[in-house]
């Protein structure tokens, strides 16, 4: 695969991490499908294995969806820039700290944008708490779930 077609499957798994956070954007469907382009054109083992790998972990992020809470950040006053905010620090925090930082960035980054928002340590800390409960535990677990299969990619790329 060359350094264009490459580069094209990390801008589609880009959009779908991004759409991790917008809700009625399928983010996980179209980090898979990056992941199924690059590993339909690499033919190798590893880029099997990572496709398989990849099915795997998102399979298991949809199956274990029913028991996190629903996506309700409107009803609980979340508002969208604060979940961009954490999503994107999840996403750096992942790749600084691999793997425990996507979590760390994610809790991170809504409390920052919380506190910044609402003034005061309290009240970003208990904002953040609703977000969570409203929804953030789901779009954690799912940007998580994407974030590892990106990893996946990308060390397949890199080392493979």
């Amino acid at each position: 695969m060359g350094v264009w077609q490459l580069l094209a499957v990390g801008a589609v798994i880009l959009m779908g991490l991004c759409g991790v956070l917008v809700q009625g954007v399928p983010g996980q469907a179209i980090v898979w499908a990056a992941v199924a382009w690059w590993a339909l054109d690499d033919i190798t083992g590893l880029a099997w294995g990572v496709l398989v790998g990849a099915t795997g972990v998102l399979l298991l992020n949809q199956a274990l969806r029913p028991f996190l809470p629903p996506r309700r950040f409107k009803a609980a006053g979340v508002v969208k820039r604060s979940v961009l905010i954490a999503g994107a620090a999840s996403v750096a925090g992942f790749f600084v700290l691999p793997v425990v930082g996507g979590i760390a960035g994610f809790i991170g980054g809504l409390y920052g944008a919380e506190r910044v928002r609402l003034g005061s340590r309290g009240d970003g800390l208990a904002s953040t708490r609703t977000a969570l409960r409203a929804g953030g535990y789901s779009v954690l677990a799912e940007l998580f779930a994407c974030l590892l299969v990106t990893g996946a990619w990308l060390g397949a790329v890199i080392w493979g």
